[in-house]
């Protein structure tokens, strides 16, 4: 069972190689490109419009909406960046259900390559809109203490943003792999099941800890900005540097629970000396 679509290679030549990874995700963008064109060829401005220019005021208004709830800004500038994120991804797996189709967002590089898009663009946009020097100024608020907690809040953003989408779209394909190729044994599938147990309570324990802390930060927050609403920029700065914190903490418990499940040395070693 093929799980990632790197492992499907279509050509190679030397250290080149063409794999379903790339193949899909060219496709996508064919797709992507091609319905745009067609749909935004015949445009009208009157009363009577298409059902394909009705389909695509509502994702340009709904994405509109969403940019400007969550960023409280103007979303004009961002929607043309944020909206291509959301319809590649969208597409990309909605087209799963075809036959012999493999989303590229399967693949960690594909998803890599998304987070590094969102975390180059992150302090563009920021200093587009406050000049160099107000933007890097964010970093030592409120005291230059903070400077390397708002390294690692990036870096920790970057890195959850890459392996939740590859964890929300492997997470199925990988365990129902495993269980498969343990059919034949039996002891085996009980160090297995026993390696999911464990992987389950560590999830459990990283997702709830977390939304606890997730929940007070918030609230803590929410409280805070009442009491000095003109210090909301900082505290909501700080807040978010927490909560990517709080958030790595899950991400590391998945981690770790994928490790119990598919690279579980003592489950290997059980299996070598059965086999």
């Amino acid at each position: 069972m093929t799980i990632s679509p790197d492992d499907i290679v279509f050509w190679r030549w030397g250290l080149f190689s063409l794999n379903a990874t790339i193949v899909f995700t060219w496709i996508v963008m064919i797709l992507l490109t091609l319905i745009s064109w067609l749909v935004m060829r015949r445009l009208s401005t009157g009363t009577k419009i298409s059902r394909w220019q009705n389909l695509l005021e509502v994702l340009v208004s709904g994405i509109r909406d969403q940019i400007r709830e969550v960023g409280h800004q103007k979303p004009d500038k961002y929607l043309p960046f944020i909206g291509t994120l959301f319809l590649f991804i969208a597409v990309a797996n909605i087209l799963n259900m075809i036959p012999g189709y493999m989303a590229p967002t399967g693949s960690l590089s594909t998803t890599t390559a998304l987070a590094i898009c969102v975390f180059a663009a992150v302090p563009l946009y920021g200093i587009a809109y406050e000049g160099p020097l107000n933007y890097l100024r964010h970093y030592i608020k409120p005291t230059i203490l903070m400077l390397p907690f708002n390294i690692i809040g990036e870096i920790s953003r970057t890195i959850a943003l890459a392996v939740r989408l590859y964890g929300n779209i492997m997470s199925g394909t990988v365990i129902v792999a495993i269980l498969l190729s343990l059919t034949p044994y039996f002891f085996p599938v009980v160090m297995q099941l026993l390696s999911i147990v464990t992987a389950g309570l560590t999830i459990a324990i990283g997702s709830i800890g977390p939304a606890f802390g997730e929940a007070r930060a918030v609230a803590q927050a929410l409280s805070a900005i009442a009491q000095q609403p003109d210090e909301s920029a900082t505290i909501t700065r700080t807040l978010f540097v927490g909560l990517a914190m709080i958030e790595s903490t899950a991400i590391y418990c998945f981690v770790v629970a994928m490790i119990l499940i598919f690279a579980n040395p003592f489950w290997e070693h059980v299996i070598a000396a059965g086999g």
